[in-house]
This record gives C-alpha cells, sequence and structure tokens, in this order.
C-alpha cells in the first residue's frame, strides 16, 4: 500500500520560513518524479513545483520561483519544500504527489497524493 505523508506544516508570520516533508512507502520511490501542489480555501489545487527521480531536475510555479526550493533524499525516502520569505497568499493546504514520469504541472498526472499539511501564514 503507499502512502504518503506529509508534515512540517503550521503556522508562521509573513517573511518567515517552514520546510515541509513528505515521506513515501510502499513504492519504489526513486523511481518517481516528486510534486508539490496546494489549495487554497475557496480555490482549486494548484502545482507548486516538482523534482525529477534523481533530484537532477527541479520545476516551480512563478509564485514559487526564488522563494522555495524541493529536494529530495532517495535513501530515506522523502521530498522536501523549503519555502522562504512566506506571504499571507502562500495559506493553503500542501500536498505532494508522486508521479511515474516527468513530474508535470498538471494533478492529473499523479499517481499517488498525500493528505496533506496545512500551512497559515499570518500578516
Amino acid at each position: 500500500q503507499v502512502q504518503l505523508v506529509e508534515s512540517g506544516g503550521g503556522l508562521v508570520q509573513a517573511g518567515g520560513s517552514l520546510r515541509l516533508s513528505c515521506a513515501a512507502s510502499g513504492l519504489t520511490f526513486s523511481r518517481y518524479a516528486m510534486g508539490w501542489f496546494r489549495q487554497a480555501p475557496g480555490k482549486e489545487r494548484e502545482f507548486v513545483g516538482s523534482i525529477n527521480w534523481s533530484g537532477g531536475s527541479t520545476r516551480y510555479a512563478d509564485s514559487a520561483k526564488g522563494r522555495f526550493t524541493i529536494s529530495r533524499d532517495n535513501a530515506k525516502n522523502t521530498v522536501y519544500l523549503q519555502m522562504n520569505s512566506l506571504k499571507p497568499e502562500d495559506t493553503a493546504v500542501y500536498y505532494c504527489a508522486a508521479d511515474q514520469n516527468y513530474g508535470g504541472r498538471l494533478g492529473h498526472e499523479y499517481k499517488y497524493w498525500g493528505q496533506g499539511t496545512q500551512v497559515t501564514v499570518s500578516s
């Protein structure tokens, strides 16, 4: 049974930082690209960023470029999302997801999803 479990969310002031983790089990982690998505109340889920299987390639949404960094540790079956210079508009539930291909921007390309972790940024 595949499980993706996010952690590290919480309440932070604008300008602060958080590091989200996503621990994977039940799959050959190093064979999957990993993505981060988020969904704010009343809004559609949106792509944040992704990383390929080796960690050698990343892509980011424009809203994340320069502030967020995705990394992975295949030995630990974990992907990370380092978020700096957080803004109130970053408030959302953040999800990690696993993709057997290259880690695109579209949610339907991802096969497995975590339950999400809440990030709240206060002004």
